[in-house]
């Protein structure tokens, strides 16, 4: 059972915030001191991702393991009370997630989620390195030569095709 009232419990959930939190804080320094440059949430991009890195067309999303709902997380834990609205609502955030990451893909950019577990001390800075490994590799792979292969299907002929002129029989 809730120790709150319905009222206290309603203005502890509305004063959380969706900007700034301390896991986006830890993961734009982390970023910014190893010479990433990013914007805060593009309004363009579908979903208005935490961090955009255009030169890597890069999107990440600092997502909170409740809010989002982590599976296998154990900071993932339904409240007792009322738990259809927040099952309902977790879900919806689940597919809404799911759909932006779909729309981001679907115009090229990549999409990376770092969860609010993942920041915690013990495992902090092995998260914050292999997301810089990872954004390197997305850098070195947009850009490789890819080689030029053409198929005999592709190529189509430019000439007219031979046809007897003026012979007749």
């Amino acid at each position: 059972m809730d120790k709150l009232t319905k009222e206290q419990r309603h203005r502890c959930m509305s004063a959380i915030k969706g900007k700034n939190t301390k896991p986006e804080l830890l993961v734009r320094k982390f970023l910014f001191s190893r010479g990433f440059r990013y914007r805060l949430n593009h309004p363009r991009l579908p979903g208005h991702p935490d961090l955009v890195l255009r030169k890597y067309r890069t999107v990440i999303f600092v997502n909170g393991s409740f809010w989002h709902g982590h599976e296998g997380c154990k900071y993932h834990v339904i409240p007792q009370t009322n738990v259809e609205f927040w099952q309902n609502k977790i879900e919806r955030n689940r597919s809404r997630d799911a759909d932006e990451r779909r729309r981001l893909t679907s115009v090229e950019w990549h999409c990376i989620t770092v969860w609010e577990c993942q920041l915690k001390p013990k495992v902090r800075q092995q998260t914050l390195y292999a997301l810089e490994c990872l954004l390197c590799h997305i850098y070195l792979e947009d850009r490789r030569i890819k080689p030029y292969e053409t198929t005999e299907a592709e190529c189509g002929m430019v000439a007219e095709s031979v046809e007897s002129y003026g012979k007749s029989k």
